[in-house]
């Protein structure tokens, strides 16, 4: 998952979390006067210290030093304390009577705190360090085998990803599970800690506060959620079916039973989220396009910078304006030979301005060449909203940032590289059930896990799942959403929400699944508005100047209206759909009904 990082990082964000808000009794009198006042000063801090905090942060992530980390860590904890001072003044005004664009800016304020602690400072520090304990625990984490071998994360993904050993699979998928069992008195603990926190800020539980923040009642965006799972769920289960009949194939139906959930380790991911490192398990026969797209970029002689101006030219297409010639200077592409960097992609607006970055460790690959497409779609997006009030400079939900990033990817079409010279012909449909199944495989393949987390941890701030039965809940949602199930028994000695990074980071997941089902919404508009006469999945926007026109109304309305104002200014609709989705993988969903046909389907 790509991130866009902001000047309140998630760390920060947690941290600022974990501090009180609270608001006296016998406040005097307030007025849209003084709240007003309130909010321009605030305004002329947080620029500066967003400012000086993404001075730091970047610092940090493109010079990994001790010292570095001290100072990102200094000024973060500044910018944390007036977060908190901030929020803390804003919730004064929640009983005054204010005009709509003043009740949404002290919203937005409050909004940027996540795990809310109880007011009680003993509580509040408890909360901090129980936090700070989780987050070591998933960081620190190894599986060490043997007395002379240790795998840290990303060296299981690995072999995840690239073996095909049913017992190597398995005894790393059970290696990093270990690491999460110490969590469970944490988590425990830390979920009435915030639980009680988001009580005492109106919130029935924290569950609820998450789904608050969604212009529209918590309850009902729950009830969305699910309709929209619904729309997916017939492409995901002819998906699923194919691809256990595939793994039958490969490692037998007695390891895959075929009217059985999926064993959970044999799906190329640790946590089964995404299945296209298994894509030659499953994939067609004579799929193969004819081309690849890293060989393409050798042939051309793409290096990195080639690679970020004819991404920027898409925008540019599009009728954006350039990136700004400080992009060039000041972006991180490749990876130094004398220092530590992270390499993770990400896109950063360094002055809620102007300063726009990407950092990457830009490799000449296919996929990379899409991520630099991705990234870019979130510092277009951070320009175009910068004009807006420093309240607003946001995406309109925590899903239209990634979605933006996606939907421009989703043009890097056949059709898009033969048009910039890349792709001497475009191949015929024949060859398109292979890019769809590749896509599938990760983005159809994810929607329920992108689902069920939040799913899982709102069941648990509310106290339907007690803490007895975090793992039978948990592996209950993901056999009824994913139909996947732990290749080993499991029990409540174990943990294992607790291996995914978000659930003890204390990071809501749910922006991921939205990201899945806008993207594809937004395409297909997109589409239609640049005229497109292609399928779906066939058709680029690029060069669309009707298109671009339309994004960039709704890029530039940042979080100042609610998300169904902004999504209507792409789609005229206000409701978020899934049937683009079934638009866009409609031949594929063909290919897999004809390919199951005969077979055990459901679970």
């Amino acid at each position: 998952m790509k991130k866009q990082p902001t000047p309140l990082s998630f760390a920060t964000l947690f941290i600022a979390s974990t501090l009180s808000l609270h608001v006296s009794a016998t406040e005097k009198k307030l007025t849209q006067t003084e709240a007003n006042k309130f909010l321009t000063q605030t305004a002329i801090e947080l620029e500066k210290l967003g400012y000086e905090s993404s001075r730091a942060e970047w610092i940090y992530a493109n010079f990994i030093t001790e010292d570095t980390a001290s100072l990102a860590a200094d000024i973060g904890q500044k910018y944390t304390d007036a977060i908190v001072r901030m929020a803390t003044e804003a919730a004064k005004y929640d009983s005054v009577k204010l005009d709509e664009v003043t009740r949404r800016k002290l919203d937005m304020l409050k909004l940027k705190l996540v795990m809310p602690a109880p007011q009680n400072a003993k509580k509040s520090a408890q909360l901090a360090k129980v936090s700070a304990d989780l987050s070591s625990l998933y960081g620190k984490g190894k599986y060490c085998p043997d007395d002379k071998t240790c795998y840290s994360l990303r060296d299981m993904e690995q072999i995840m990803a690239t073996k095909r050993d049913y017992d190597t699979l398995l005894d790393v998928w059970k290696g990093w599970r270990q690491v999460s069992v110490p969590m469970r008195p944490l988590f425990e603990e830390q979920t009435q800690l915030v639980n009680e926190g988001s009580k005492e800020l109106g919130y029935a539980d924290t569950g609820e506060m998450w789904r608050s923040k969604y212009d529209m009642p918590a309850n009902e965006f729950a009830k969305e959620l699910d309709r929209l799972w619904g729309q997916v769920k017939p492409l995901y289960n002819s998906l699923h079916c194919h691809v256990r009949a595939k793994l039958g194939e490969k490692y037998g139906t007695d390891k895959v039973p075929q009217d059985k959930p999926i064993p959970a380790h044999l799906l190329g991911n640790m946590w089964a989220q995404s299945w296209g490192n298994i894509y030659d398990l499953a994939a067609p026969e004579n799929a193969d396009p004819g081309y690849d797209v890293t060989n393409l970029l050798e042939k051309h002689q793409y290096d990195h910078t080639k690679m970020v101006k004819g991404a920027e030219k898409f925008f540019t297409s599009l009728s954006f304006e350039p990136l700004p010639k400080t992009f060039w200077t000041r972006s991180l592409f490749l990876k130094p030979k004398d220092r530590e960097v992270q390499c993770h992609a990400s896109a950063w607006n360094i002055d809620s301005k102007d300063d726009l970055r990407i950092k990457m460790c830009i490799q000449r690959t296919g996929e990379e060449f899409s991520v630099i497409h991705h990234e870019l779609g979130h510092n277009f997006y951070q320009r175009a909203y910068n004009q807006q009030p420093v309240y607003f400079q946001e995406s309109a939900n925590d899903g239209f940032h990634e979605a933006i990033g996606d939907t421009i990817a989703l043009s890097v079409t056949p059709g898009y590289l033969k048009e910039i010279g890349l792709l001497d012909k475009v191949p015929d449909e024949s060859k398109d059930i292979g890019l769809l199944m590749q896509q599938a495989m990760e983005k159809i393949a994810f929607v329920p896990f992108g689902l069920l987390v939040d799913q899982w941890r709102w069941k648990v701030y509310s106290g339907e799942i007690k803490p007895k039965e975090y793992n039978k809940a948990w592996w209950e949602l993901r056999k009824n959403y994913q139909g996947v199930m732990p290749p080993v028994a499991r029990d409540e000695n174990q943990f294992d929400p607790g291996a995914k990074y978000h659930v003890p980071g204390g990071v809501p997941y749910t922006r991921y699944f939205l990201a899945h089902i806008l993207q594809f919404q937004f395409h297909r508009e997109l589409c239609k508005i640049a005229g497109n006469q292609d399928p779906i999945h066939r058709c680029s926007i690029y060069n669309s100047k009707k298109a671009g026109k339309v994004l960039k109304e709704m890029l530039e309305m940042g979080s100042s209206r609610p998300w169904q104002e902004a999504l209507e200014k792409v789609t005229g609709s206000k409701e978020m759909d899934a049937t683009a989705i079934m638009d866009y993988f409609a031949p594929l969903k063909s290919y897999l009904d004809k390919q199951n046909k005969g077979r055990s389907c459901g679970w």
